[in-house]
């Protein structure tokens, strides 16, 4: 993240940032007045993002983990790293969660590329119980088969952020500090559709980061004060640094959590979360531009214009899947 990195930029260069804060840009979501601080959120340029083929979750994962973070130009030498998966639900059989096979790859994979540290992170948003989630969903077996810690975002110590994004009337954010004192947060979203926000990948992800125990379950907090405004205003808080989107198996129909499964068989990787949901959302056959919180994202927190995105590995409209949607939703079609 440049020329502010997410690190300064929560653990004090917001405050430096803050001086600026004269210079805004303005913009609007249903009628309303919006508003960012343009210092804080230098105009996006080039992204990187990466379309590999994964035919399954077994075998091979981490050498196509490491080949997609090579091809975004990740640099995770010496980092603590954060990565954060979605884990929301337990149900047998459904692609409801970020498969933990793929992130247990993904903590191999940054070891091998160098990482000081790897945890991964979760604050699941529709049941309390995360040991539950957990456990069933085979996470636990997971990390603990790759020697990676976890950290429950609900209930880990937290910290007060000041916004500088204004979509919500938030205001201030209590992030996790494990979240906070990352050098490097992944955002690791599964491919999903949405029944309220269309769909669902990097940027609705870092509602997980978000904890439970200020926001209530499932976040309602966030939802109350507009759900598409919510996702710009956290994501804008977070700042993920790279997102890798789970598209080997996706859900379909009425996600995040009862859809139907979906094989793309595809990892994206990005450094810029805008531009992977960008492209992610181009796999799924639904016009990025239409999402309402990706179009507002792409004014000022990354890159949603496929001209500035560089893509490698498979032709993306070559791998366009169209995930059914939900008839409301209709208008999302590209």
């Amino acid at each position: 993240m440049s020329p502010v990195s997410r690190r300064t930029f929560l653990l004090g260069g917001a405050a430096a940032v803050a001086s600026a804060a004269a210079a805004l840009r303005l913009g609007s979501v249903g009628g309303g007045p919006t508003e960012w601080d343009s210092s804080a959120f230098p105009p996006p340029g080039l992204a990187r993002v990466a379309v590999l083929r994964a035919s399954g979750y077994d075998g091979g994962l981490e050498r196509i983990v490491e080949d997609g973070l090579r091809a975004i130009g990740a640099e995770v030498r010496g980092a603590s790293v954060l990565l954060k998966p979605n884990l929301v639900e337990f149900e047998a059989g459904t692609p409801i969660n970020t498969d933990p096979r793929l992130v247990a790859a993904t903590v191999l994979a940054l070891r091998s590329l160098g990482a000081a540290a790897v945890t991964v992170g979760e604050g699941p948003g529709h049941r309390r119980d995360t040991e539950y989630v957990l456990t069933r969903s085979g996470f636990d077996d997971a990390l603990k088969s790759v020697a990676a810690p976890f950290v429950d975002l609900n209930t880990d110590a937290i910290v007060e952020r000041r916004l500088h994004s204004r979509f919500t009337t938030l205001e201030r954010l209590w992030l996790p500090r494990s979240v906070v004192d990352a050098d490097l947060v992944i955002s690791m979203p599964k491919m999903k559709t949405h029944h309220w926000a269309g769909a669902t990948l990097s940027l609705k992800n870092c509602f997980g980061c978000v904890p439970g125990r200020v926001y209530g379950w499932p976040k309602n907090a966030l939802h109350f004060a507009g759900l598409e405004q919510a996702i710009v205003d956290v994501a804008a808080a977070v700042r993920a640094d790279l997102a890798i989107v789970d598209g080997i198996v996706g859900m379909e129909g009425n996600g995040p959590i009862t859809g139907t499964g979906v094989a793309s068989g595809v990892l994206v990787f990005g450094n810029d979360p805008v531009a992977t949901d960008t492209i992610a959302a181009t796999l799924m056959g639904i016009e990025p531009s239409r999402l309402g919180y990706l179009d507002l994202a792409a004014r000022f927190l990354g890159q949603g214009d496929r001209a500035r995105i560089r893509t490698e590995g498979e032709e993306v409209d070559g791998e366009v899947v169209r995930f059914d949607l939900l008839p409301e939703f209709a208008y999302l079609r590209a």
